[in-house]
């Protein structure tokens, strides 16, 4: 019996493409200037490679994205009216935004007069209320553009909005295709072959504030993994759960017998820090001393791993054939407790550098890889933080579960 996986921009035959007009859920959420301008272009270039394939197939191309939070109402700040010049210079065409909103005759129109190859932007979604309640008629009023619905925005995939479950659904009920486009590919393929067959040894690396947020995740890649080294702020709950004092540090008391339990659990399986870089204060003019971590003061705040424990876990990293890093080793955005987080990112490039397949997931990681300055020597960074946690921890993704599926015997023929 054969396994299904969600079908791609790649299975579909070119010439079902040509003319056809292609509804493109993409992620253009990015980070403005005071001046107005795209001031980190990172996502706009993810999508290039699937509106490229369409341009080539001669489609024509309707992009949809939010930007922002604007709460179903028009937000002047939130346009996405700086993004699309700014693609327009990547892909070297004119790509127009369209204000008109879905339903609209006036939109249907403009709609109808694109050419083969042509690429247009709309509004930013979220402008609309019906967006993220997962209207029925928004995501009808959107399907009626197009033909065909490619959805290749990650970062939203575990939403149940409408431009990301409502419209594949409708556009595959009025017989259209609704596939993934090549970033959400490859998400999918780092993402889920990491857990499904590891090369080992197998080692995860997670920190960041909650063992709450990730617990789920914690449950599921415990009992794969041959090693799980936990830092940030979430060792400071399971520091409680030993008996240790954390002084002033962030800790989440609720938690403590949830660590406790983990602990017991994972055995030497799980790796804590060993020595912690603690402050007066978490800022970037803190003063700041290495201690171990029974020794932290009741007046500390711990804000990093310690220089002993970055080379514990450098060489459980160097000696790992598949990494999953997710979340900082500690405050990295301020200078005097970056160095542990650095320090794993670098380990991590190196890894990859030897032959390890490395992935890492959520966007304080991913910004640290680049501050690191060894974002292009990992196997994969994800786009989608929310989105990546719930595909390891085994949640459906609502964007991706409205796609179609194709039996996996290489034969293309869609379900």
């Amino acid at each position: 019996m054969s396994d299904t996986r969600t079908a791609t921009l790649s299975d579909l035959d070119p010439g079902l493409l040509r003319g056809a007009r292609v509804l493109v859920r993409v992620d253009f959420n990015v980070p403005l200037s005071p001046g107005g301008e795209v001031g980190d272009d990172t996502r706009l270039r993810a999508a290039l490679p699937t509106i490229r394939d369409l341009q080539g197939a001669g489609a024509r191309t309707i992009l949809v994205s939010h930007l922002g939070r604007p709460k179903g109402s028009v937000d002047p700040a939130s346009s996405l009216g700086p993004v699309a010049p700014a693609l327009g210079r990547l892909l070297e065409m004119e790509v127009p935004l369209l204000a008109d909103p879905p339903g609209s005759s006036e939109l249907l129109e403009k709609i109808r007069q694109l050419k083969d190859g042509d690429v247009v932007l709309l509004e930013n979604i979220r402008f609309l209320p019906g967006e993220t309640a997962n209207d029925p008629d928004l995501a009808r009023d959107l399907a009626s553009l197009c033909d065909h619905f490619v959805g290749d925005a990650f970062g939203t995939a575990h939403r149940a909005h409408a431009s990301t479950d409502g419209v594949p659904r409708t556009v595959r009920e009025k017989g259209g295709r609704a596939v993934a486009g090549h970033l959400v590919e490859r998400e999918l393929r780092f993402l889920r072959e990491t857990l499904a067959d590891p090369r080992r040894p197998f080692v995860s690396v997670m920190g960041g504030a909650k063992i709450s947020g990730k617990i789920d995740l914690i449950e599921v890649i415990l009992p794969r993994v041959d090693r799980l080294l936990i830092g940030g702020a979430m060792a400071n709950t399971f520091f409680q759960a030993l008996g240790l004092d954390t002084g002033e540090s962030l800790v989440e008391p609720d938690r403590v017998e949830m660590a406790r339990e983990l602990l017991d659990r994972a055995g030497d399986k799980l790796m804590l820090p060993v020595d912690c870089v603690v402050g007066d204060t978490i800022s970037d003019d803190a003063q700041v001393r290495t201690v171990d971590r029974g020794e932290v003061g009741g007046e500390d705040r711990i804000g990093d791993i310690g220089p002993r424990s970055r080379e514990l876990f450098a060489q459980e990293i160097r000696s790992a054939r598949t990494l999953l890093w997710n979340g900082p080793m500690g405050v990295f955005e301020a200078p005097p407790f970056a160095e542990g987080t650095l320090h794993v990112a670098r380990d991590m490039a190196e890894a990859t550098d030897a032959g390890a397949v490395t992935v890492v997931g959520g966007g304080d990681s991913a910004a640290a890889a680049e501050l690191a300055g060894v974002a292009d020597r990992l196997s994969h960074i994800s786009t989608g933080g929310g989105a990546s946690l719930d595909l390891l921890a085994g949640k459906t993704l609502p964007g991706v579960e409205a796609l179609e599926t194709i039996e996996d015997t290489g034969n293309g023929e869609g379900s």
